[in-house]
């Protein structure tokens, strides 16, 4: 027989009464019934019922033994009597009685119960992960990682797709995201990167002559931590293709995601093909390129209607270049005075200088601002806006940036007062057509908006007929209730419009040699039309878990100030290591000296 077991704690079934089994496992939970002791004995498999009868000599031993010691049990499977069948437990049926125990080892004091339901202290589960992953949700969510990431390395494989691996090690490269550095021993002063993503590498395959590429890549970026994103690293689907259009990357991206979600997800979702949202229309309507589609309410724009307003508040700043959008909300004309001060106060919160509002009653429409607004200017609001009886309308009015950001959050915040929001199902789209450039609020530049290696929409002309602010990228995020999984685009391939686009944003042809150099010498060399995505693994895992942190789909992750509190990373280093790397550490002063250094004040006696 196996020194520790011959079946899993999760393998004992009704067939098995009378056979005799050797199970090992952690004690996940002890009832000492006085005549009987029972355990639970837990392994990665499942969980089965040992049964301790008071004779055995180990049976003072067995009630001794702290939760989630590790024993090994030999014993003869019988039948629960019916009043103790556990239906809801795939051993249920049966128990094991125990003719023999081995304590493997013994568990010392627990810092939290590995049973409870409930999460304790962030900072303390991450310090004891391993216990943490223990518990029988965190253990779900990681073995669930691992199906889906074998089930889409799967999918890839018979949609052409090969995987190859990128280096971890290279130069730095502007994401949008600070670098981790990695010092060269052999290059002193230098240093190495690691890669954010595998971006330039995989264009590289493509002019390689490699046709369609993935890889459950690796990525780093030193970015604040967010509940959709983890610090330090994370794991992307990274897939591209030569001779491909922006049709063709969604095809592809569309089945996987269906695929996955068919096959992982207790919720149904919107078959593809999925809905397309152009930018412009999606700030339009839902304030962000992130829409939750399962929000049932979508803005409006009114700047036109209130610049001829007697509202002079609304007046001023669309003089200004501001704009007004405008929230319709169905049948919530009933509520409270009380809400609408509530929502007034969260939207100043917010940085709004108000919150204006009409309410549709049978008696007519009511509001603060109703008194500025003519009857024909407040039955065109309602014409606009789609608005009956019992209906409210919300107004923001800000600078552009202010409007969006706002009335998003609004729009989010309404549909989870109302509870508005349907949570049993995801809701795919795309967002497309992203502004190739944008203006610096600060310097008034002409900036990149999003990705500056894509491939503008008009090409060459576009660039050197058309406004910069108009010009619109082959660029596209897709979206799941109002989680961006990816960004993607078809990318630029040609140096002379790569040379152009970054012209318009500032840079010259030297600057361009200097920092992309290998790219454009590639293109140089014959390059295919090609572009991709990259679709994020640990929130796909989010959504599927239905988990609101994505700390709780990644086996050892770091805490929100991106420390491993379980290793003790980052720490410090030797003077010998340091010495091998030819570096020295200018450390920023204490806090106790920063004050010593700029306390200015006159001292007595000065």
């Amino acid at each position: 027989m196996h020194p520790y077991r011959t079946r899993t704690c999760g393998e004992l079934r009704a067939t098995d009464i009378s056979r005799s089994a050797r199970l090992a496992g952690w004690v996940y939970r002890k009832r000492d019934h006085g005549q009987l002791l029972f355990i639970d004995l837990r392994d990665h498999y499942g969980l089965t019922q040992v049964v301790i009868q008071p004779d055995r000599e180990f049976f003072n031993l067995s009630k001794r033994l702290h939760l989630e010691s590790v024993i090994t049990v030999t014993g003869a499977v019988v039948a629960r009597s019916p009043e103790t069948v556990n239906p809801n437990l795939a051993t249920g049926e049966i128990e094991l009685v125990a003719e023999a125990i081995q304590v493997l080892s013994p568990c010392g004091s627990l810092p939290f119960p590995v049973d409870a339901m409930e999460d304790g202290p962030e900072d303390l589960r991450l310090r004891y992960r391993y216990l943490d992953l223990r518990r029988e949700r965190l253990h779900g969510n990681i073995v669930q990682r691992a199906r889906v990431i074998a089930f889409i390395r799967e999918r890839m494989l018979s949609l052409g797709f090969q995987e190859f691996q990128t280096p971890i090690l290279t130069s730095s490269s502007p994401e949008g995201a600070r670098d981790y550095l990695v010092p060269s021993r052999v290059h002193p002063g230098k240093f190495y990167a690691l890669p954010q993503a595998p971006q330039q590498f995989k264009q590289l395959l493509m002019v390689a002559g490699f046709d369609r590429y993935f890889q459950i890549a690796p990525c780093f970026r030193d970015e604040d931590a967010r509940a959709d994103r983890s610090p330090g690293e994370f794991y992307q689907l990274d897939l591209e293709m030569a001779f491909a259009t922006q049709d063709d990357v969604f095809v592809v991206v569309e089945d996987v995601l269906a695929s996955v979600f068919r096959t992982f997800s207790r919720k149904p979702f919107n078959a593809p093909p999925f809905p397309r949202i152009p930018y412009a229309e999606a700030m339009l309507k839902y304030g962000t390129d992130k829409p939750d589609l399962r929000i049932p309410i979508e803005m409006r724009d009114l700047t036109a209607l209130f610049k001829e307003s007697g509202f002079n508040a609304f007046r001023s700043v669309i003089e200004q270049g501001g704009i007004v959008r405008a929230i319709p909300v169905g049948k919530i004309a009933a509520q409270p005075r009380s809400f609408f001060d509530k929502l007034t106060d969260y939207a100043k919160g917010l940085g709004a200088k108000g919150l204006a509002y009409l309410v549709w009653t049978d008696a007519g429409v009511k509001g603060p601002i109703v008194k500025f607004l003519t009857p024909a200017q407040l039955e065109a609001i309602a014409m606009q806006c789609e608005v009956h009886a019992s209906d409210v309308v919300f107004f923001v009015c800000d600078r552009p940036r202010e409007v969006n950001r706002i009335t998003a959050d609004l729009r989010v915040k309404l549909a989870q007062d109302l509870k508005l929001i349907d949570e049993g199902i995801f809701r795919f789209c795309w967002v497309t057509d992203f502004p190739m450039f944008e203006r610096d609020e600060e310097t008034g530049q002409i900036i990149f908006s999003h990705n500056p290696f894509s491939m503008p929409q008009g090409g060459m002309q576009a660039l050197e007929e058309q406004d910069p602010l108009a010009i619109r990228a082959y660029q596209y995020d897709i979206i799941c209730n109002g989680v961006e999984l990816s960004s993607g685009a078809i990318r630029n391939h040609d140096p002379e419009i790569m040379y152009r686009a970054f012209a318009l944003a500032g840079y010259d042809q030297q600057a361009v040699d200097e920092r992309f150099g290998g790219l454009i010498n590639a293109f140089r060399l014959g390059a295919p039309p090609h572009g991709g995505i990259a679709p994020g693994i640990d929130r796909i895992l989010m959504l599927l878990a239905n988990e609101a942190n994505i700390r709780e789909v990644i086996a050892f992750p770091m805490n929100q100030k991106a420390q491993d509190l379980m290793m003790g990373a980052p720490a410090g280093v030797t003077e010998k290591q340091l010495r091998e790397l030819h570096l020295k550490l200018a450390l920023p002063p204490k806090p106790e000296d920063r004050r010593l250094t700029t306390d200015t004040r006159r001292q007595p006696g000065e």
